[in-house]
């Protein structure tokens, strides 16, 4: 008997559940529906499948599926790029899984140029994050804005890097700084769901769930909800000593190292927040004058 996966049953479960007939297009019919948002017979029609053959994959059987049946099912149950990408992991580790897809090794700090290159970046908060949110490194702006990370309880000991989804959801903090925890707390589970599919044998991202599951009911729920996705761009409103920031940031990937993103932030030309990052910039001037 094949290898079931819950991960493939969870995932396609949930998305089957948000996609309604209006959505996709089928007459509702009479009487009461049982299920919140399409049938597995629905959905097989709606990608030219048996609905013997969707119920297997539903239950978590991948072996053997081929790209143009999982396309077909991206398609019927609208799945985002992200989402599509995360159908194909857990495909990819259904068929060898033992490797799954390959990923470049995961960075424990980043190289010397590419510290350069954020500290360059000397009128930007920039920060290093690895697929894990860990912050690998920062320029002197972007540990001044991050600074209630890199000072969290919930980082293990000061030379192991902070991680911004423990602080999301483990440091108190956290409601006080990010303007819409609500926001940030789902980003970090999108991002971490993802590259769980990507890696799933990444004992480090493993034990970080399990912790962030043991320790949060919030993180628990959210984890279940198997919503996946990355933050390539968007806009923040951070509360800081030096007072309300909002900022636009970018996730920028470098070829050089593809298993670390740079997280910019951006303000308005003579915005108020502008104003303010020049006073966090001589803030950290100072800080790192006294603390050399």
């Amino acid at each position: 008997m094949a290898p079931k996966d819950e991960r493939v049953r969870d995932f396609l479960t949930t998305r089957r559940a948000k996609i309604t007939p209006d959505m996709a297009g089928i007459p509702k019919g009479g009487g009461a529906r049982r299920v919140p948002g399409l049938r597995r017979e629905e959905v097989a029609m709606l990608s030219g499948v048996s609905a013997d053959y969707y119920t297997r994959i539903e239950k978590g059987d991948l072996t053997g599926v081929s790209d143009e049946v999982l396309d077909a099912l991206a398609r019927a149950l609208q799945l985002t790029e992200d989402e599509s990408a995360y159908l194909y992991d857990l495909a990819r580790t259904a068929r060898r899984p033992s490797r799954a897809r390959r990923q470049p090794k995961a960075a424990a700090g980043v190289p010397q140029q590419v510290q350069l290159l954020i500290d360059a970046m000397s009128a930007t908060p920039v920060i290093a994050l690895s697929r894990r949110l860990d912050v690998l490194a920062s320029n002197a702006l972007g540990r001044a804005l991050f600074d209630m990370a890199f000072t969290s309880p919930t980082r293990r000991s000061s030379a192991s890097p902070p991680n911004l989804a423990s602080v999301v959801f483990l440091d108190p903090a956290a409601a006080r700084f990010y303007d819409d925890l609500d926001d940030a707390a789902a980003a970090c589970v999108r991002i971490l769901r993802a590259q769980a599919g990507a890696t799933p044998h990444d004992k480090q991202l493993i034990q970080l769930v399990g912790e962030l599951s043991t320790r949060s009911t919030d993180f628990r729920s959210r984890w279940a909800a198997h919503d996946v996705g990355v933050h390539r761009a968007g806009r923040k409103t951070l509360h800081h000593e030096v007072g309300e920031l909002v900022l636009g940031f970018e996730e920028l990937t470098l070829d050089s190292s593809p298993s670390i993103t740079l997280s910019a932030y951006i303000a308005e030309p003579a915005s108020p927040t502008a104003e303010r990052l020049q006073l966090l910039a001589a803030w950290a001037a100072t800080t790192a004058s006294a603390h050399p």
